[in-house]
C-alpha cells in the first residue's frame, strides 16, 4: 500500500443481522437463524449500520448478514494472501491501482460511492484504516477488508452452496454407481471444485463446495468451532428435559458431544421438528446424539454453516456464492 492518511482501526466493527435457514418443506415450522446486537462505532449510524452508501447493495443472498464477524481463537488472524487481479490495472502507475477502483472492480460499489465508504472510515488496508482517496494498493498483496469483512480478489477461487438431496454421497465420484455431487456440477466446475466436509448419504441440505483449500482447511478445523444448524425431525413425542440434556452433553463411544443450542419448532402426532446449532464435525453427530436420548431421527436438512445459509436455493441446486457472503465466511475463519 502506498502512503496515504491513515488512522487507528477502532472498536467500531459491530454486530448485525444474520441470515435465516430454509424450512426445505418441513412445513409451517421452519427455523429462523440467531439474531445478534449491534454496537456504535466510527463510521456507523445510531442503529450499528454504516453511514453511507451499502457495500455490496446489489447481491440477492447476503443482504441481511450484517457486518462482518471473526472468530476469538488464537489462529484467527488475517494472512495476506497472493491474489489474480480481475481487472486491468495497466493504467496505473507502478505504485499501485487507485484503491477506489480496486473496490468498484471487486463489486462492492460505484466508483463514486466506493470513494464515500473510504472517506467514511469503513475501509481497511493490511490492518489499517485508510481514508485518503489517492491511496494506492497492490492487490496481489494487500489485504483489503470493508466493514470488517475481507474483499476476494482472486477470480481463480471459487464457492459454491449445494442444497444436497437424500440419496447423494458427499464426493465427486462414487465407484458403485450412486448419486454424487459430480453428477449436479457443469463439467468445468467439476475439475476443480471440492467439498467441505460432508454429509452422509441421508441428510439434505446445505454443503460447501470451492477450491479454495486454505478456507476448507479452517472450516472443517475444530479450533474455529465453525457452528452448523440442522433441523431435525423425529419421533415423538418428546419428553421434558431432553432439550436440556442435549445442551449439557452426551457421552458417546468416540467422546463427549453436546449441542450449543436446541430450540423446538413444531410438534404432531408421532413426530417432533427441532432446531439445534452445533460445532462438532464429528461423523453422523446429529444423529447418534437423538439415538442416545431415544429420539430417533426420522429426516435430517443442514440449514447453515457459519454466516451462509440455504435461503430459497432449491433442492438439488448449485449457487455461486456473492462477494458478501463470501467475505462473511472468510472472516468468520479469520481470514
Amino acid at each position: 500500500m502506498s502512503q496515504g492518511a491513515r488512522s487507528n482501526p477502532s472498536s467500531g466493527q459491530g454486530r448485525g443481522q444474520r441470515g435465516q435457514g430454509a424450512g426445505q418443506g418441513f412445513g409451517k415450522g421452519g427455523a429462523k437463524g440467531a439474531k445478534g446486537g449491534s454496537k456504535s462505532g466510527a463510521g456507523r449510524s445510531s442503529a450499528g449500520r454504516p453511514k453511507g452508501p451499502v457495500a455490496f447493495g446489489k447481491e440477492r443472498f447476503g443482504r441481511n448478514l450484517g457486518p462482518a464477524t471473526t472468530p476469538n481463537t488464537p489462529n484467527a488472524k488475517r494472512p495476506v494472501r497472493k491474489t489474480e487481479p480481475n481487472w486491468d490495472s495497466r493504467t496505473d502507475s507502478a505504485d499501485g491501482v487507485r484503491l477506489q477502483k480496486v473496490l468498484a472492480n471487486a463489486g462492492v460499489a460505484s466508483r463514486r460511492q466506493c470513494e464515500e465508504i473510504i472517506a467514511a472510515g469503513r475501509v481497511e488496508v493490511n490492518g489499517e484504516i485508510v481514508v485518503e482517496l489517492g491511496t494506492k494498493v497492490n492487490p496481489e498483496t494487500d489485504a483489503i477488508h470493508v466493514d470488517g469483512m475481507r474483499i476476494q480478489l482472486n477470480e481463480r477461487l471459487s464457492y459454491y452452496a449445494f442444497n444436497k438431496p437424500k440419496g447423494v454421497v458427499s464426493s465427486m465420484g462414487d465407484p458403485e454407481g450412486r448419486p454424487s455431487i459430480l453428477d449436479y456440477l457443469k463439467p468445468q466446475q467439476a475439475e476443480r471444485l471440492f467439498h467441505v466436509g460432508r454429509l452422509d448419504q441421508n441428510t439434505e441440505g446445505l454443503l460447501l463446495l470451492t477450491n479454495d483449500g486454505e478456507l476448507a482447511n479452517r472450516l472443517t478445523h475444530p479450533s474455529y468451532e465453525v457452528p452448523k444448524t440442522y433441523l431435525v425431525q423425529c419421533k415423538g413425542p418428546m419428553g421434558p428435559g431432553i432439550g436440556k440434556q442435549l445442551r449439557e452433553g452426551i457421552e458417546l463411544e468416540d467422546g463427549f458431544a453436546q449441542v450449543d443450542s436446541f430450540k423446538l419448532v413444531d410438534s404432531s402426532p408421532g413426530k417432533v421438528l427441532c432446531e439445534v446449532v452445533l460445532h462438532s464435525g464429528k461423523n453422523r453427530i446429529v444423529r447418534r446424539m437423538f439415538d442416545a436420548v431415544g429420539h430417533p431421527v426420522v429426516r435430517l436438512v443442514r440449514l447453515q454453516v457459519g454466516p451462509i445459509g440455504l435461503g430459497n436455493t432449491k433442492v438439488g441446486n448449485v449457487r455461486l456464492l456473492g462477494p458478501q457472503e463470501v467475505g462473511h465466511l472468510l472472516a468468520s475463519v479469520g481470514l
